[in-house]
Parts: C-alpha cells; sequence; structure tokens
C-alpha cells in the first residue's frame, strides 16, 4: 500500500507560478515512476495527463498544454516529486493529482500518458488561476 499526500495548491493570478509537492509513503527501498495529472471543472471531464517522471529521472514527459511552462522533478531521498508550475493560465484551474506509476508496466512516453497505468494516487490539490 502507497500512500501519497499533494500540497501547494492556491489561488494565483494568470501569469504566475506555483509549485506543487507530492510525497509517497510506502515499501521501504521501493522507489516509482510518477505522474501528475489533473481534472478541470465541469460535468464530463475526465483525469488528463500533466507530466511524468521515471524513478531515476532520466525519463520525463509533459503534455502539449505544459510544456515549457511545467517541469516536473523528484528527490527520491525525501519520496517527493515536485511540478513546478510557471506562466499559468486560466486553463490550468484544476484538481492536480499525483500517482504512482504501475510496476508491471513498461514506462514510456505513452504509457505514462495513460491514467489506466498508474496503481495508486493522492487526494488532489486545488489549483486555481483568475484572469
Amino acid at each position: 500500500q502507497v500512500r501519497l499526500v499533494e500540497s501547494g495548491g492556491g489561488l494565483v493570478q494568470a501569469g504566475g507560478s506555483l509549485r506543487l509537492s507530492c510525497t509517497a509513503s510506502g515499501p521501504p527501498g521501493t522507489i516509482y515512476a510518477m505522474g501528475w495529472f489533473r481534472q478541470a471543472p465541469g460535468p464530463g471531464k475526465e483525469r488528463d495527463f500533466v507530466a511524468s517522471i521515471s524513478w531515476n529521472s532520466a525519463e520525463i514527459y509533459y503534455a502539449d498544454s505544459v510544456k515549457e511552462r511545467f517541469t516536473i522533478n523528484r528527490e527520491n531521498a525525501k519520496n517527493t516529486i515536485y511540478l513546478q508550475m510557471n506562466s499559468l493560465k486560466p486553463e490550468d484551474t484544476a484538481v492536480y493529482y499525483c500517482a504512482t506509476f504501475g510496476g508491471t508496466y513498461y514506462f514510456d512516453r505513452s504509457a505514462s500518458g495513460r491514467r489506466q497505468m498508474y496503481d495508486y494516487w493522492g487526494q488532489g490539490t486545488q489549483v486555481t488561476v483568475s484572469s
């Protein structure tokens, strides 16, 4: 069992920045590939891929909508991943979730963008960007 706790969300004006954190607690010595997803408000909105990172940071992927604005990184010693979000736009408003990538799957760009590949999820943190 893995528990994930996100933090760092809040209200920010367009053009501003936020840094999200996600700390994992689970079996000692286990390091997961991980990802960030977001779910915008409104009916029918799905949980969309934002960014992902392999266990050793060798592979990093971003959704096209956040490239060059968001940066994902991790500190394995702290069991924590981060999402630095710059140049925020109102359309970035969403609940942001972190998740652990399933250990039985091969981590690549295609797989890491699919929420069905992730096993454990945090409770989410709200990010609101005002215009």
